[in-house]
């Protein structure tokens, strides 16, 4: 059992509704809240679902080496992990869960190789464009570019420890929990 893990995977597949259902179940468990310079979406609130902040505090944030791992995402936002929090629960003892995008993944395999690393792939191509569309959280232009991006993400799936197919939101989850060993 790693006390670091990546849960990673293209946009819609149900990432976060994997990471919830892990978490209703295992509230012990610590999950990094990333910060992204992405306006937020209805519901979301800064501070839980992600920190909120500007370019210019990115900046700062990567200038003072703030950061675990960082990434453009869709080529319009840039999110990564805070490196102080991570830190401060793994020597707490804590297990520590780190939903991020596939760029973000790969940094982490070079600065932290002894984590697990998940990748959440979808039943099919289909099955995730038509998640990705009832999302109704992005244009179509948008939904585009998370497609496509989703086609390079999935070819890397063989970078990962583990892959949990995603079609039976039930199931997965208990992978998930079996994986992180809970």
């Amino acid at each position: 059992m790693s006390q670091v893990n990546v849960v990673s995977g293209p946009a819609g597949v149900g990432k976060g509704t994997l990471v919830a259902g892990l978490l209703a179940r295992h509230p012990e468990v610590w999950l990094s809240t990333s910060v992204t310079t992405r306006a937020p979406r209805t519901g979301e609130v800064d501070g839980v679902h992600y920190h909120f902040i500007s370019e210019a505090e990115f900046d700062q944030l990567l200038a003072a080496d703030g950061l675990l791992e960082w990434a453009l995402v869709h080529g319009s936002a840039r999110y990564g992990t805070p490196r102080r929090p991570v830190e401060e629960a793994v020597a707490a003892g804590r297990t520590v869960l780190l939903e991020i995008e596939l760029q973000g993944a790969r940094q982490i395999r070079q600065s932290w190789p002894e984590a697990s690393f998940i990748f959440v792939a979808p039943p099919n191509w289909d099955e995730l464009v038509h998640r990705l569309e009832g999302r109704n959280t992005e244009t179509a232009a948008q939904r585009e570019r998370r497609l496509a991006t989703a086609r390079t993400e999935l070819a890397a799936q063989d970078e990962f420890d583990h892959v949990i197919v995603n079609a039976e939101l039930r199931q997965a989850v208990d992978e998930l929990v079996g994986l992180i060993g809970l």
